[in-house]
């Protein structure tokens, strides 16, 4: 009897075993998500205008400090007299231009003007001291450094969308038919991004686009103003390295997906899109489509 139970006893320790390394039974699996921080750091590009008129003043140690950051208390120039209250929330926001002006690609900078101003997200506060014209707020969440004449806006959540299974990924999917964009910029001004980086495309609800929609990121080769490094006609011929038979033109080959991305944060003629499964780097210039 006692060498059943212990033959038992190992069959159900192996059952659990095998379905802790499987991350549990496949009914129950929860996609991943995306993370609070990401979603509510990635920036966003909007031409809708943010009102400025709430603002950081000041903050305490305001004599030596520079900058705010998570746990520092800072003063806004709202009070009683505007209906603030203890426990308000609010985000911080700064509008900001790439320093460097120089374009990645031949589009960037018009189509940039298109979508709009680019925000920068600077974290979140919520109000601790309510006085008669101003508000003491604590920086309870920061994503870059707070300064004074950040703007200051009414808090609202941020949903966090669920990614897809990666395996679902079809690196020849045909064209999809629906609105086509460009990549044309990314958080901190980058150029360059893999995977779990922002990207900002030139599609937003005006084109149907909402949060949780999927952007195929892909790219020709051989077009005149690709943005890879690249040797003139190399789609079709390398000195030294062989040559085709004819030339070919970037719109005779096949294009070649590179990956996709969710979309975290959408404005009217923008989206903040995460990329979510990339096979090599993404950059500014590449093309997008809703899948």
């Amino acid at each position: 009897m006692r060498a059943r139970l212990a033959a038992l006893s190992l069959v159900l320790l192996l059952g659990a075993v095998v379905i802790y390394a499987q991350g549990g039974p496949q009914g129950n699996r929860v996609p991943p998500q995306v993370t609070f921080s990401a979603v509510n750091c990635s920036g966003f590009v909007t031409d809708q205008k943010i009102p400025n008129a709430i603002a950081v003043i000041s903050g305490e140690q305001s004599n030596y400090k520079i900058t705010f950051d998570r746990g520092d208390l800072v003063y806004i120039n709202r009070g009683q007299d505007k209906g603030v209250r203890v426990g308000d929330r609010f985000s911080v926001v700064r509008p900001i231009e790439d320093p460097n002006r120089v374009p990645w690609f031949k589009w960037q900078a018009k189509l940039m003007k298109a979508m709009g101003t680019e925000y920068q997200d600077e974290g979140q506060l919520r109000v601790v001291n309510v006085q008669p014209k101003v508000s003491i707020a604590e920086v309870t969440f920061s994503c870059d450094y707070m300064q004074r004449g950040d703007t200051v806006v009414p808090y609202s959540d941020r949903p966090q969308p669920p990614f897809k299974d990666p395996a679902a990924f079809d690196h020849f999917a045909p064209v999809s038919g629906k609105p086509v964009a460009m990549v044309v910029g990314g958080l901190d001004f980058s150029d360059v991004y893999g995977k779990l980086q922002t990207i900002y495309v030139n599609l937003g609800t005006k084109q149907g686009v909402k949060v949780g929609d999927y952007f195929r990121i892909f790219r020709y080769q051989g077009t005149n103003v690709e943005t890879v490094p690249q040797t003139k006609d190399y789609q079709y011929t390398m000195y030294g390295f062989g040559s085709a038979p004819q030339r070919y033109s970037w719109n005779d080959l096949p294009r070649e997906i590179l990956g996709e991305g969710i979309v975290i944060n959408v404005s009217p003629n923008s989206s903040t899109v995460m990329i979510t499964y990339s096979t090599i780097e993404v950059y500014a210039g590449d093309y997008v489509e809703i899948e």
